[in-house]
């Protein structure tokens, strides 16, 4: 009996024992798959970068706290940009801001936020009262640290933070008031890089996630780099100042990125006139009207009103040009107002069928999503609001419209199964680089010839889309350190192209200028990195060719890695090339410059080498430059916000933030990420709370 009731405790034991391992299992995965532990109170953890680590008890917290960070690192920026989406950005700092008003009044920003707070859900509608909360409550305590030409901003209101989006999405990414002004021109400076790699082509089995987006350094295009942890969320990404939930970012399960997609959500529609009205299906239609009062500040501070009489047609605002031509715009989105609302529910989500049903939604007005997660999928989907059109092919809807019939206006746009998207490829990568879907993956896995023709265009491919295709294809197993490593390259494909035929080509001309030309390119290592020499010659001579026309081969679907290639004009090339070089000579000193003494990084009193350049020149590490008075450039756009992730147990991650996470006056961070990117380096991601205390920098409780 003794020895029975001893084996039979034993086993109570091991019982026991194993339902506690059991417990603890399930409690640290739950921790590790998206469930972050509950929070008793809300703080803010800054790491040495600048990065706001917010552990916040409840959302609301989390989104007062994220308003609270933004304050610290970018008040100044944020407050600017909220007076700008007011449409009083003229009446705040002078006239100097009056286009701006104009453009935001006449497209119905101020007013249409109004009626997008009211349609948001009653929670949500409270997570951007908080998040305005937070920035009121910031320059309270702070009054001292904002500067006193913004406060007058304040307060700002959860409907400040719908305009400040709408006009950053719809009016600037999706169209902007240069657009509109020359129709035929479509495209932004805005770029970015994207890839997502599978567990297949990875070297040690985790998918892989590469966010790179390419934007200017300034105004409302600024990167903000943060954690959020609350309940049912512990997400790490970046944004964009002023807006309240991260717009890329990864959690334990998943993550995304975006690119810049060749989506047109816009239309100009050219009107002809009559009887004070315009012309639509055989009848004349009056336009609706309404003037508006602008206020101007004076230099001596007195405010001066204009008026602003805006007009729409039955499409939309009407804007007039230079040119004489009476213009009806339309937008898609301008129905959609819950796109933060989305962002925030990706970042919550913990697979793939959860993301995608988010994505369902169609909030988001365009850009790439390219995603990867913990389980091995990956995603390309040609995301945004594409109108369903009668007619046209999407180089007809590139121009003017006739908008005197309803055959040309669009009133409806493609829901979520209608637009291209690849999961899981055989290929095991997919890339975007601003080109069209269909060159996500290799052997390719979208025919175009099974979508609208004005859905996306169809080729080329331009150079820097060919690097990311040709670093993803030619390497059969991908490391992080070489995803990050292929990540910084700064090899010209357009190089590769032309200086086989280009340097016998200098070499046949038989002249002592010609013969150093020709020695510098031979010896050039064809990258823009900041001791290469022999870079600064090619790129200024790319500059004065045409692109369009040099080449003697054009590029061509059959051969979209390898074409376009050749010269069409050998000596008309070598010819522009000497003039070139007569020029930089004089500059310079020298034909072989090294890139990183001509082009800067600079922020206060760093002034660093450079190393990137221009995508057009087929390099895959963005960097663009204005020139400075002295003949050398300092870098303004380019790769910004950069994350390298692999989901792997746990989670690893490198990131960049290449001007540093703050523009306030006084913050060390403004800027000390610069050395970094000169270096060609990403910082480590600390994500977990102890890695953060190892590296706190300072901590604000609420």
């Amino acid at each position: 009996m003794g020895l029975k009731r001893f084996r039979s405790g034993r086993y109570i034991i091991r019982v026991f024992s194993f339902l506690l391992t059991l417990m603890f299992v399930l409690l640290v995965g739950s921790q590790s798959f998206g469930s972050p532990p509950k929070l008793t109170k809300t703080e803010i953890l800054w790491d040495t970068y600048g990065v706001p680590h917010i552990y916040a008890k409840d959302n609301q917290s989390a989104f007062r706290s994220f308003g609270w960070a933004q304050m610290q690192s970018h008040g100044n920026l944020l407050l600017q940009l909220y007076g700008q989406a007011r449409g009083r950005a003229a009446e705040y700092w002078g006239d100097e801001y009056l286009e701006s008003d104009k453009w935001v009044q006449t497209v119905g920003v101020p007013e249409r936020s109004h009626s997008w707070y009211l349609a948001q859900s009653r929670e949500f509608r409270g997570y951007l009262d908080a998040f305005a909360a937070g920035i009121n409550a910031y320059a309270q305590e702070h009054k001292d640290l904002i500067a006193d030409e913004v406060e007058i901003v304040l307060p700002v209101k959860g409907e400040d933070v719908l305009a400040h989006q709408m006009r950053v999405l719809n009016f600037t990414f999706i169209v902007n008031p240069e657009q509109v002004a020359d129709v035929s021109q479509k495209e932004t400076q805005a770029g970015s890089n994207g890839w997502a790699i599978a567990p297949s082509h990875t070297e040690n089995g985790h998918a892989m996630l590469l966010a790179n987006p390419h934007l200017p350094w300034s105004d409302l295009f600024v990167w903000y780099e943060a954690q959020i942890t609350a309940p049912g969320i512990d997400a790490y990404g970046a944004t964009l100042v002023g807006i309240p939930v991260l717009a890329i970012a990864f959690n334990d399960n998943l993550g995304w990125t975006h690119t810049v997609n060749t989506l047109d959500g816009w239309d100009a529609y050219e009107l002809k006139l009559a009887n004070n009205g315009y012309r639509f299906d055989g009848q004349v239609r009056p336009f609706e009207t309404k003037t508006l009062s602008l206020k101007v500040k004076q230099k001596d501070g007195a405010l001066l009103s204009q008026k602003l009489l805006i007009r729409s047609s039955v499409h939309g605002p009407v804007i007039s040009r230079k040119d004489g031509k009476t213009v009806a715009l339309r937008v898609v989105g301008l129905d959609k107002p819950r796109v933060l609302e989305q962002w925030w529910d990706m970042a919550r989500s913990k697979n793939l069928t959860q993301f995608q049903t988010v994505l369902e939604r169609l909030q988001l007005p365009m850009f790439t999503v390219m995603y990867a997660d913990r389980e091995g999928h990956i995603m390309h989907l040609f995301n945004g609001q594409v109108p369903i059109r009668q007619k046209g092919d999407f180089e007809y809807w590139q121009g003017l419209i006739p908008g005197d019939t309803s055959k040309t206006l669009w009133t409806k746009t493609h829901p979520y199964e209608d637009l291209p998207r690849v999961i899981d490829p055989k290929s095991g990568w997919l890339q975007n680089a601003n080109d069209p879907p269909w060159t996500t993956t290799f052997p390719q896995a979208l025919n175009p010839d099974n979508y609208p023709s004005y859905m996306a265009p169809r080729g080329p491919i331009y150079f820097r889309a060919q690097r990311s295709l040709r670093m993803l294809a030619e390497d059969d197993k991908i490391s992080l350190a070489e995803m990050i490593s292929n990540k910084q390259s700064t090899r010209m494909e357009l190089a590769d192209r032309l200086l086989d035929e280009l340097i016998p080509a200098i070499r046949n001309y038989k002249s002592e200028l010609a013969n150093r030309c020709a020695d510098v390119l031979s010896a050039w290592d064809r990258q823009a990195n900041a001791d290469s020499r022999g870079a600064v010659l090619f790129a200024s001579w790319a500059d004065a060719i045409d692109l369009d026309s040099v080449f003697s081969k054009p590029w061509s679907e059959n051969s979209p890695f390898t074409t376009p290639d050749g010269l069409a004009n050998p000596q008309s090339a070598v010819t522009t090339l000497l003039t070139v070089a007569a020029k930089v000579e004089k500059t310079y000193g020298s034909l072989d410059v090294a890139w990183g003494d001509v082009f800067r990084l600079q922020s206060g009193d760093i002034d660093l080498p450079a190393n990137g350049g221009d995508g057009y020149l087929g390099i895959f590490r963005v960097l663009n430059f204005a020139p400075l008075s002295d003949g050398r450039f300092k870098s303004v756009a380019g790769d910004s916000y950069v994350a390298a992730i692999e989901f792997s147990q746990p989670v690893k991650a490198m990131t960049l933030n290449s001007y540093g996470n703050a523009t306030q006056p006084g913050s060390p961070y403004v800027g000390d990420q610069l050395k970094l990117l000169s270096r060609k380096q990403l910082r480590q991601v600390w994500r977990s709370r102890q890695d953060i205390l190892e590296h706190l920098a300072e901590r604000k409780a609420f």
